[in-house]
C-alpha cells in the first residue's frame, strides 16, 4: 500500500450511499453550526464509539522535543509536530508513524487505524484496508508494541480490539471522522 492511496466501493461508501442518514452529523449540519453546538457546552452522545481520554491540548513541538507522556497508546491528543513534518497526507502507510505525527492528523478530524502483528497479518491488513478505503480522513499504519491487534483513534477517543470487526470500524469512523470534537476538524 502506498501513501494517499484509496480504493472505492468499500462498506463506508455503501452505507453512505444507501442511507443518507448514516453521514456524520457534521456533514449534514455544516462545520460552523456543529462548532457552535459544541462551543455551547454540548457533549458527544454517550453512545459515541471508543473510550474518551483526557484532552492534552494541541501544542506543536519541534522534532525530538521532550514532552509529558500521552495517556493512551496510541495517543489521542497532545504534543505533536507542525509542518512540514505533520500532518501526513491521508492514506495507507507500510511503516509505523510516530504519535507526534499521527496526532496532527487527528487534530484535523482524522482517524488513525492501526494494527499490531509481530508475525505478520496480511489478511487482517487487507480486510481493514478494504473497510476504510472510502473514508476521507484516514491514516492507516502499523503500530508495534500496542497491547491489542487493532486500534482506532480520533481526537480524545480510542477503541482497541483483537478480532476484525467491520461494523465496529465503520461505526467509529462514521462517529468521529471530521467530528467537531477535533480542534481543527474543518481542515481537509
Amino acid at each position: 500500500m502506498r501513501s494517499g492511496s484509496h480504493a472505492a466501493g468499500g462498506p463506508i461508501a455503501s452505507r453512505r450511499a444507501s442511507d443518507g442518514a448514516a453521514r456524520p452529523l457534521g456533514a449534514l449540519l455544516g462545520p460552523a453550526l456543529m462548532a457552535l453546538v459544541f462551543a455551547c457546552g454540548s457533549e458527544p452522545p454517550p453512545e459515541t464509539p471508543g473510550v474518551l481520554y483526557p484532552d492534552h491540548g494541541n501544542a506543536h513541538i519541534e522534532l525530538g522535543a521532550a514532552h509529558p507522556p500521552y495517556s493512551s497508546t496510541p495517543a489521542t491528543s497532545g504534543w505533536h509536530y507542525g509542518g512540514p513534518l505533520a500532518p501526513v497526507p491521508w492514506g495507507f502507510y507500510p511503516e509505523p508513524l510516530p504519535d507526534e505525527v499521527l496526532i496532527h492528523n487527528l487534530e484535523h478530524g482524522g482517524i488513525g487505524v492501526h494494527y499490531n502483528c509481530p508475525a505478520g497479518c496480511a489478511d487482517l491488513v487487507g480486510k481493514i484496508a478494504a473497510t476504510v478505503a472510502d473514508a476521507t480522513k484516514i491514516v492507516m499504519s502499523p503500530y508495534p508494541g500496542m497491547e491489542s491487534r487493532i486500534a482506532l483513534t480520533a481526537w480524545n477517543y480510542l477503541d482497541t480490539f483483537d478480532e476484525f470487526d467491520e461494523n465496529r470500524i465503520v461505526a467509529f469512523i462514521e462517529a468521529h471522522e471530521s467530528s467537531p470534537n477535533a480542534p481543527e476538524f474543518f481542515v481537509p
